[in-house]
């Protein structure tokens, strides 16, 4: 994410508290706030859900239309995740075109959805070489008080666990049928300030970190997908401590899903 200018006290208040093992609002470092989950809100997608991580809001719709796959994989549904940082969301982002920053959280999102095989896209085939399920995966920040990333995820992720194939719509059959979903790809995302690993950061903490490094896992607690960010280095130990943090919490969210 882009960065925002931090009051230098502000920053030093951040800090201090880390050093005692506490946070601004009250959480330890590797605490995460309060997530709410609402499946089925826009009436429209063909399977949707908000997501609330802690003052951070994020949409995603999923919409499943059939068209025609790639050259290379005949058999093959296709996936494709775009995501929009509004500025209703937050003053920093901009109308227009994707910028970097949603570029880089759609590709986050995908990266997990698509190297965990969360959705058997073979089954997504209707004539092989010539007609697939498309699945176009919308992702919107509605509010932006840090880790986008994490909540963009589990938007996505609980979006595509309700959407439903609408196979009648289309005329390719007598009866509708759930995506083919076959496990819960969770992305967990640690911060570095000073010396100190902190996960789900809010805005002020993301904004002052020197390092991010996000995770995704799946059911089995298997590691999908990894991206850092930020120009900070992260040692082997903290790696080592991300990574358990991501199998750790990747299962208690995991729970809220259902």
């Amino acid at each position: 994410m882009s960065r925002a200018i931090i009051a230098e006290i502000r920053k030093n208040h951040i800090e201090e508290l880390l050093k005692k093992g506490t946070r601004v609002d009250g959480r330890s470092p590797t605490d995460l706030r309060e997530i709410t989950i609402e499946t089925n809100v826009i009436e429209s997608a063909d399977g949707s859900a908000i997501v609330k991580f802690g003052n951070t809001e994020v949409i995603a719709g999923v919409k499943i239309v059939p068209g025609t796959p790639y050259g290379d994989s005949p058999r093959s549904g296709v996936l494709t995740t775009g995501a929009e940082l509004i500025p209703m969301a937050h003053p920093m982002f901009e109308s227009g075109p994707p910028g970097e920053d949603a570029i880089e959280l759609a590709r986050v999102v995908d990266r997990g959805i698509r190297e965990s095989g969360m959705v058997n896209v073979e089954e997504l085939c209707i004539v092989e070489g010539e007609a697939v399920w498309m699945c176009f995966i919308d992702i919107y920040a509605l509010n932006y008080d840090g880790n986008l990333f994490d909540a963009a995820n589990l938007a996505a992720v609980s979006a595509l666990k309700t959407a439903t194939i609408p196979v009648v719509q289309y005329g390719k059959g007598d009866a509708d049928k759930p995506l083919p979903v076959t496990c819960l790809p969770i992305s967990v995302t640690a911060a570095k300030i000073g010396n100190t690993l902190i996960l789900d950061p809010n805005f002020d903490e993301e904004q002052i970190s020197s390092a991010r490094l996000t995770i995704a896992t799946d059911d089995d607690g298997s590691f999908r997908a990894m991206q850092k960010g930020e120009d900070g280095t992260i040692t082997l130990e903290e790696l080592t401590q991300c990574l358990d943090a991501a199998v750790e919490k990747g299962k208690e969210i995991r729970k809220l899903i259902g």
